[in-house]
């Protein structure tokens, strides 16, 4: 049978290891999740990042429809009912 001092050693010694290794776990995750989050709190560059999604029917904006084409010529000064 085993003294009862050895059972207690290697119990302490077991309990060392998992406590060193969880130790160890939770450094690694805090040091990932602190990289991640300086990353994501980095500024921007234009250019860098990517926007996503898109139209639906990109075809839409290949000819502008008459309500368009009115409100272009009223910002460039160009519209037809101003007599000016």
């Amino acid at each position: 049978m085993v003294e009862e001092q050895t059972t207690k050693t290697i119990a302490y010694v077991a309990l060392g290891l998992m406590f060193l290794a969880m130790a160890w776990f939770i450094a690694r995750k805090a040091g990932e999740n602190r990289d991640k989050m300086l990353e994501a709190a980095a500024p921007k560059v234009a250019g860098d990042d990517e926007l996503e999604g898109g139209a639906k029917n990109p075809e839409q904006f290949d000819e502008p429809d008459e309500d368009a084409l009115d409100e272009m010529a009223e910002l460039l000064g160009e519209d037809e009912t101003n007599d000016d």
